[in-house]
């Protein structure tokens, strides 16, 4: 059961992050896309049953963030990552902001996936 829930998790956040990368894009160049209602909840959804994945496997692994300090990565990382995504999706003011953070979030999740797949946090 472990292995299917890790690799529904590895999936959902592919999925999270190529869905960001789409809508970043669109956001970016004002596409009236961005705003269609399955494109601003569908988002919610995945991210939603990635996180219980993520505790799924936490509950069922024991590695919890003051176990595994690269799991406390992760949770940090992710924290920027939703942070920088609100800003792109939604308070920057200036087409040149909205860039930087797109560009910085897309850094994070790397990190993010870098620290999952080689269990440290450098």
């Amino acid at each position: 059961m472990y292995t299917f829930i890790k690799i529904l998790h590895m999936s959902l956040a592919s999925i999270s992050v190529l869905g960001f990368l789409l809508r970043g894009i669109l956001k970016i160049n004002e596409s009236p896309i961005v705003d269609k209602k399955l494109v601003r909840v569908l988002p919610h959804v995945i991210d939603t049953f990635l996180l219980l994945t993520a505790i799924m496997l936490v509950a069922m692994s024991g590695l919890y963030p003051w176990v595994a300090p690269w799991v406390g990565a992760k949770i940090v990382g992710l924290l920027v990552y939703i942070g920088l995504g609100v800003v792109v999706m939604r308070t920057a003011r200036t087409r040149q902001a909205r860039i930087a953070c797109f560009a910085l979030a897309l850094l994070t999740a790397g990190y993010i996936f870098m620290v999952a797949g080689t269990k440290t946090i450098f």
